[in-house]
């Protein structure tokens, strides 16, 4: 019997980003899984909607996904999610399933952990960020959440230093760790210059703009208004194979 993986992200609206964070990564799975049928899927409507709209080009939600492997007589299926933490969008793909299950109980469904899920997953993420110099100043920029999974990124700041790297900081978008207690860090142990990376699945918006743009409320000015000097590195971790590598293990656990 075929089986079926959907691999689901939040999504971009960014062509070039999609194909080298979120298509790399599907490419690897079809390459390690030549026995699956593989499907992408977003978790994000204003994202799917907005590239339907733009570009005519359709990208399903993991429910649609899950009706179209059913379609093709694909009852064992195996979701990966291409997140960064356990927070909403998982509970999203979580509750997706669920309810999908509900109204097909032949199927099953397997889903397997974001980037962040295990003890040896942090450690395995500090080893893949390819930081080399222990005293060179690093900020990333995180997404973060409301949910209360957004200690995650605490953690994984705190697994950075344990590993050495005393001047590396993870700030969030939309959590706990704002760009000003960055600030308030950085001014503390009176270090003038820094490089500014995204911590998310795609360089997309978030990076483009809210970090590395010149608009006034951009994580690259307020650095640079507090004396800062500042290089950014646009590039997003789904172009990481060592990055990747985490993703598909998680697969490999649930899969196999």
């Amino acid at each position: 019997m075929k089986k079926g993986i959907i691999v689901t992200s939040f999504g971009t609206t960014y062509e070039e980003t999609r194909i080298k964070c979120i298509e790399s990564i599907e490419n690897r799975i079809k390459s390690e899984f030549p026995d699956a049928v593989v499907k992408r899927a977003f978790t994000s409507r204003m994202v799917i909607n907005k590239l339907k709209m733009r570009d005519n080009y359709h990208v399903d939600t993991p429910t649609e996904s899950l009706v179209r492997m059913k379609e093709e007589g694909i009852k064992d299926i195996y979701i990966q999610p291409l997140l960064i933490i356990e927070g909403l969008e998982y509970e999203k793909i979580l509750r997706e399933a669920r309810d999908f299950l509900k109204e097909n109980q032949d199927c099953n469904i397997s889903i397997g952990k974001p980037l962040l899920s295990s003890d040896l997953d942090y450690e395995r993420v500090v080893d893949g960020l390819n930081l080399v110099d222990k005293d060179e100043a690093i900020v990333f920029m995180g997404h973060g959440s409301s949910h209360e999974t957004d200690i995650s990124y605490d953690k994984l700041e705190n697994t950075t230093n344990e590993n050495g790297y005393k001047n590396v900081f993870f700030g969030t978008v939309e959590g706990e760790k704002t760009i000003e207690e960055v600030v308030e860090k950085l001014i503390g142990k009176n270090i003038k210059k820094i490089l500014l990376k995204p911590f998310m699945l795609v360089a997309g918006d978030h990076a483009i703009n809210d970090m590395a743009s010149d608009e006034d409320d951009s994580w690259k000015s307020i650095l640079k208004k507090n004396g800062i000097s500042v290089t950014a590195e646009v590039i997003g971790l789904g172009e990481n194979e060592r990055i990747q590598d985490v993703f598909i293990d998680h697969l490999k656990e649930i899969y196999y």
